[in-house]
């Protein structure tokens, strides 16, 4: 485990999963792209919303946490989810929900062709 990753909550519930929707998305796109990543800053405009990049392409440092591994069936390596430690902050007491849900996001994440883009829910941790 990377020291900058946070496995679960704490009372075993994962820190960060995925709707059906958002893992049959993410096949498809790893089929296009190969393996991938995301990572969700916090900052203006799509910022607050989950970016999905070929693994490797958005550069992470000692400014990210790495929230999860992803095990998506059908995809052959985790997807890694990062944050920036400033947002992780600020939403540490939640559980992540990767969704996907029609509209355009970014321009910059994968998924913006496919005329949907991916979105958090959260949870209060314990609920």
């Amino acid at each position: 485990m990377d020291r900058h990753e946070t496995k679960d909550t704490g009372d075993g519930v994962p820190r960060v999963e995925l709707t059906p929707a958002a893992a049959q998305l993410l096949r498809r796109l790893r089929e296009t792209h190969g393996p991938l990543m995301f990572h969700q800053s916090g900052g203006c405009c799509d910022g607050s919303a989950p970016m999905c990049y070929p693994d490797g392409e958005f550069r992470t440092g000692q400014s990210d946490v790495r929230l999860a591994s992803l095990t998506v069936d059908g995809v052959a390596e985790p997807v890694a989810f990062w944050m920036s430690k400033s947002q992780y902050e600020l939403w540490s007491h939640t559980r992540l929900i990767v969704d996907v849900v029609p509209g355009r996001g970014s321009g910059f994440s994968l998924e913006a062709p496919e005329g949907v883009r991916f979105l958090i829910r959260s949870r209060l941790v314990g609920t």
